[in-house]
């Protein structure tokens, strides 16, 4: 089981990588934080992202969804700083 998710960490990182350029371009960031016993994933949102009143919904809209298109297994997404 720890192995499944030291594998589904890395996919997630992987693709919060991915996702990096398009909050970086606009002035933020995120960090990956942790990933729950029941697959939420944490994220620190910081710079711009941190104080942005539209971060709640890119975190959803885009980095949410991009994450749970790909890991389905992904339950949420969950910016522990907002």
């Amino acid at each position: 089981m720890a192995n499944n998710k030291e594998e589904l960490i890395q996919k997630v990182q992987n693709i919060l990588e991915q996702v990096r350029p398009y909050l970086q371009q606009d002035g933020g960031d995120i960090n990956f934080v942790e990933l729950t016993e029941d697959n939420v994933v944490n994220v620190e949102l910081t710079g711009a992202c941190g104080t942005c009143p539209f971060s709640t919904m890119t975190l959803k809209n885009g980095v949410e969804a991009t994450l749970k298109k790909a890991l389905p297994e992904i339950k949420e997404v969950v910016a522990i700083n907002l």
